[in-house]
């Protein structure tokens, strides 16, 4: 079915309701479908039709969901890149995805003008103006195109924090059926209305017949938004769900917090991009009065795949992950089937899985797993296996399975750190240092193969007292693994992914601290003065 269909049914059944929210203004659900059957029209006139791989740069507004479900009903194929990966990476994004059209702000345009090899492959290009200026020419029925649940329905492109940025292919049954169990595992209704941090969530809660309003934040940078603005936006929609990442809800929890305000119509907040602090789930049991934090995992080739709420973390796991097991991130959706296999970093053929209780890569199968990255045969390869007559994704995070069943996440493949016949996983090591009460948050690094941790104060100090290096030492005393912790550096920042603005990029740290940095051992009498990371 294509997924457009879902928002002709929704404007069928409730025509007046508000669809999407921005400020004073909104569309009901009537106007979103007949101003995006305008939009199909205009499209299918001008050559953007089945097929056509059309990039859209279009900034979170009342029109970004309505121009991409009239891409959908058109068959053609919007292709979503984000920007602040750089410049770089996004010129060469563009050139491996060969787009046929282009739907974009003004400034893009002008980009295009200046790259025009880049761009060579766009033969329709459309300024939002004109676009906006003709629908009026248009008919306001349009029935979408017939689709299989195999048909491509949109290539999204993956973030490039571990790797170069990769065009992940959707279909419209994956969209469909992600629609299906997000709907399904939170129970939500045409009653609740979302405030969505990541913008293509949207796509899901319309899809729904939720109303969905658009947050008061650049999405490109979740952890500068303002809380204040966040807060104002739930309590005069009165909000019931909402979704982004652990940057975005730490900071409107601090917010909450100072002012003691509580958001009494929340119902879900759901963070995702990275491990969720066990503080903030304490955070958010003051706030929401009648609601619940949670905590999904997944990646954009495969989600949603597991889901654990605040309350669980707080009862059960949080004291397992200061004791350095790793982040619990809960029990696989149903549908989803989840298995550990051995370490390695070429194709795989079979699953070669480990004991359990065991560490290992995760891997995952089930009906919202992506098939294949866009013309790139190496990388599919790499990381997909077919076996068991199922189709398996290789998440390139490292976890393992409990006595319950549930998912332990340990951190990314390529940020472990081999010591002594042994690899060490950043998630479990930082754990036991992240309990001291002085430290906001601590990263694994290798310094000229040996282990070494980064960290970030609470306080934003670049002071190393003798006492917090002994503390620290004591601490690392508590684990096997962690006696091996040897050298510290402090930070006042860390270099985090450009979309959730959370994950720490510990390659990157581990560059800076091999190349400029100084740093203070366990023993006192040898530690050097601060480097300023």
């Amino acid at each position: 079915m294509n997924i457009a269909l879902r928002i002709k049914e929704q404007a069928k059944i409730r025509p007046d309701k508000r669809a999407v929210v921005q400020g004073n203004t909104s569309y009901t659900f009537q106007e979103f479908e007949e101003r995006s059957n305008q939009m199909a029209h205009y499209f299918e006139s001008i050559g953007i039709n089945r097929g056509k791989r059309t990039l859209l740069f279009v900034k979170p507004c009342l029109d970004f969901s309505v121009i991409t479900f009239a891409l959908f009903k058109v068959g053609a194929i919007p292709v979503l890149i984000d920007p602040g990966m750089g410049m770089k990476n996004l010129l060469n994004s563009i050139r491996q995805v060969r787009p046929h059209g282009m739907i974009s702000m003004n400034v893009v345009h002008w980009v295009r003008r200046v790259r025009r090899k880049t761009f060579s492959s766009v033969k329709v290009s459309v300024f939002l103006d004109d676009l906006f200026s003709n629908l009026t020419k248009f008919p306001k029925q349009y029935h979408p195109v017939q689709v299989t649940s195999d048909d491509p329905a949109a290539i999204l492109f993956t973030s490039g924090g571990t790797g170069i940025p990769k065009g992940v292919e959707y279909t419209h049954g994956i969209l469909n059926a992600q629609t299906e169990i997000l709907q399904k595992v939170f129970q939500l209704t045409e009653r609740d209305i979302d405030l969505p941090g990541f913008p293509l969530f949207s796509l899901f809660t319309l899809a729904m017949g939720m109303t969905s309003v658009i947050p008061d934040m650049d999405p490109t940078k979740p952890a500068e938004c303002d809380p204040k603005k966040l807060v104002q936006n739930i309590l005069t929609h009165q909000i019931t769900f909402c979704a982004g990442s652990p940057a975005i809800w730490e900071r409107v929890g601090r917010y909450c917090e100072k002012h003691n305000i509580q958001l009494g119509s929340v119902k879900y907040v759901v963070m995702f991009g990275a491990p969720v602090r066990a503080e903030i789930h304490q955070l958010f049991r003051k706030i929401l009065t009648t609601g619940q934090t949670y905590t999904p995992y997944g990646a954009t080739e495969a989600l949603p795949l597991t889901l654990i709420s605040g309350k669980e973390v707080l009862k059960e796991t949080a004291a397992l992950t200061d004791a350095g097991h790793g982040v619990c991130i809960g029990d696989a959706i149903p549908g989803i089937e989840i298995k550990i296999i051995a370490v390695s970093d070429i194709p795989e053929t079979t699953l070669s899985e480990v004991p359990r209780g065991t560490s290992g890569e995760i891997v995952v199968s089930g009906s919202v797993i992506t098939p294949s990255y866009f013309d790139m045969g190496e990388e599919t390869q790499k990381s997909k296996i077919k076996s068991m007559g199922k189709l398996w994704h290789r998440m390139g995070d490292m976890g393992y399975l409990d006595s319950k069943n549930r998912l332990w996440f340990l951190g990314r493949k390529t940020h472990l750190v081999p010591f002594q016949n042994d690899l060490l996983c950043p998630i479990a090591i930082e754990g036991i240092f992240n309990v001291h009460p002085a430290v906001k948050r601590s990263a694994l690094v290798r310094y000229h193969e040996a282990p070494g941790l980064v960290i970030q104060r609470h306080d934003g100090s670049m002071k190393m007292p003798p006492e917090f290096l002994k503390e620290l030492t004591e601490l690392g005393k508590k684990n096997d693994k962690t006696r091996l912790i040897g050298d510290f550096w402090l930070a006042k920042t860390f270099p985090v992914d450009i979309r959730h603005n959370i994950k720490i990029d510990r390659q990157k740290l581990s560059a800076w601290v091999t190349k400029d940095s100084l740093l203070w051992r366990k023993n006192l009498s040898r530690r050097s003065h601060v480097s300023f990371i």
